[in-house]
């Protein structure tokens, strides 16, 4: 790629003094991209060597995501998930993708996600009924593994508790070691046996495990259970009639595995945080229990009715979004915001950067799931001013599995208790794969 003078290139920070702005963007992403937009809506930086052009106008969201999504391809980063993920839907692409995604998207109709929340309501109140007056517990991972058991047996029909804590310590392994699968030319690293990369491979291992032995399983007893998994087992493309391979049941079912309870898990935890430090939004989202439920469980029919618990994960998604940036590799030439991005140029959007614009958002950074009262989601969306779940062809899958189960959750455990941050809780953002909490959760938990 031939080198261009400065004057065509966007406005950009300082770079760091060796590797571009890698460091600088690596430390802290969401920081590093708010500062970057503070200089206009198309800003400039360098990932070792690779070109970089940051969007921060819904309009250039949506000209990336979706009008003109033809001309790119996924970024280095889910590039680099194929490690671990495989050629799962997360990490396809083209007509691959879309033949994955018609033969999973039956499994999300609204019909299923009816039959899924009772799982979830079911598993809620066991961690409810396990929850005591003045004890404290790291909420991150109360949360984590709540939405793992829900996640194993509405996809997979399978009791993953005995073995939570080494899912969630090879999840947690990962996330932290993905910085060095982003590094400039860590293809070539990984093959070397540097500690990160035999705890990598070491995480890696135990996920498989865990799907395989879940996949064989089912083939072995050749049950339909009426979950994901058999329907990944038996599917088969409506337009040339094949099913999946065995390599593709599994890049599919871990792709969603994961997908499945990390971004809730982490919506719920800064949801929980945001309610502790707003006692007034608390305790409108405890009448609003209180008056829907009038004292029993959560059902699937009361998300309709549980407007202001919507309105308050809404909220915490807009300050917390759990997938905190996308990006996407050019593969062509793109005019963007009056700038020529050449071909093999990584453009990035990032949901917390737009999430926080003053432009669009009054009292920007303050909680306030009012706002979600007056404005939807939807129409919030189709601006592109708020978009947790992506945009376009990639939208997520599992979006109504997603504010489902954060409903309900959220109305179970609510129902019962209140929680407030331990006094020397340290409180930051951790943006890896996830927008996840860089410190412990510990919160108290108090009946309410």
């Amino acid at each position: 790629m031939k080198a261009r003078p400065a004057a065509d290139l966007p406005p950009s920070l300082k770079p760091d003094l060796f590797g571009g702005h890698f460091r600088s963007f690596r430390k802290d992403p969401p920081g590093f991209l708010t500062r970057l937009a503070e200089l206009g809506d198309v800003g400039f930086f360098r990932m070792g060597p690779q070109p970089a052009y940051f969007a921060a106008h819904p309009d250039q969201i949506r000209d990336v995501l979706v009008v003109n999504a033809h001309k790119f391809k996924k970024g280095r980063a889910l590039q680099r998930a194929k490690a671990v993920l495989g050629e799962g839907l997360l990490t396809s692409e083209g007509e691959f993708h879309l033949r994955q995604r018609r033969m999973i998207q039956p499994a999300f109709h609204r019909n299923r996600i009816a039959e899924y929340a009772q799982v979830m309501v079911k598993h809620a109140t066991r961690m409810a009924d396990d929850w005591r007056r003045g004890e404290t517990r790291d909420i991150d991972q109360e949360m984590m593994r709540l939405t793992l058991r829900i996640v194993g047996e509405t996809l997979f029909s399978a009791n993953v508790e005995d073995q939570e804590d080494r899912i969630g310590s090879a999840m947690t392994t990962l996330s932290k070691l993905f910085d060095f699968l982003l590094i400039p030319f860590s293809e070539w690293l990984e093959k070397i046996p540097f500690p990160q990369t035999r705890r990598f491979r070491n995480a890696r291992d135990t996920l498989n495990n865990v799907i395989f032995s879940i996949i064989e399983e089912r083939r072995r007893e050749g049950m339909e259970k009426g979950d994901l998994l058999s329907m990944l087992l038996t599917a088969q493309d409506e337009e040339d009639g094949r099913g999946m391979t065995n390599e593709q049941v599994r890049d599919e079912a871990l792709t969603l595995f994961l997908a499945g309870h990390e971004t809730t898990s982490n919506a719920l935890t800064w949801t929980w945080y945001l309610l502790s430090q707003n006692p007034e939004k608390e305790a409108e989202l405890h009448r609003e229990i209180d008056l829907v439920l009038d004292g029993r469980p959560p059902r699937f029919d009361d998300v309709v009715d549980l407007k202001y618990i919507e309105a308050v994960l809404a909220e915490s998604m807009r300050l917390f979004p759990p997938a905190w940036g996308v990006g996407r590799l050019a593969l062509e030439d793109h005019e963007l915001g009056g700038y020529s991005v050449p071909k093999g140029s990584l453009v990035l959007v990032s949901q917390y950067v737009t999430h926080r614009d003053r432009r669009y958002w009054e009292y920007a950074d303050q909680f306030i799931p009012e706002r979600w009262l007056t404005q939807s989601v939807k129409d919030a969306g189709q601006r592109y001013i708020y978009f947790p779940f992506g945009g376009g062809i990639r939208r997520c899958i599992g979006e109504g599995f997603a504010w489902t189960e954060g409903i309900l959750l959220l109305a179970a455990l609510a129902q019962r208790w209140k929680l407030r941050l331990v006094d020397d809780q340290r409180v930051g953002t951790s943006a890896m794969i996830t927008l996840r909490p860089r410190y412990r959760m510990r919160m108290h938990i108090s009946q309410r």
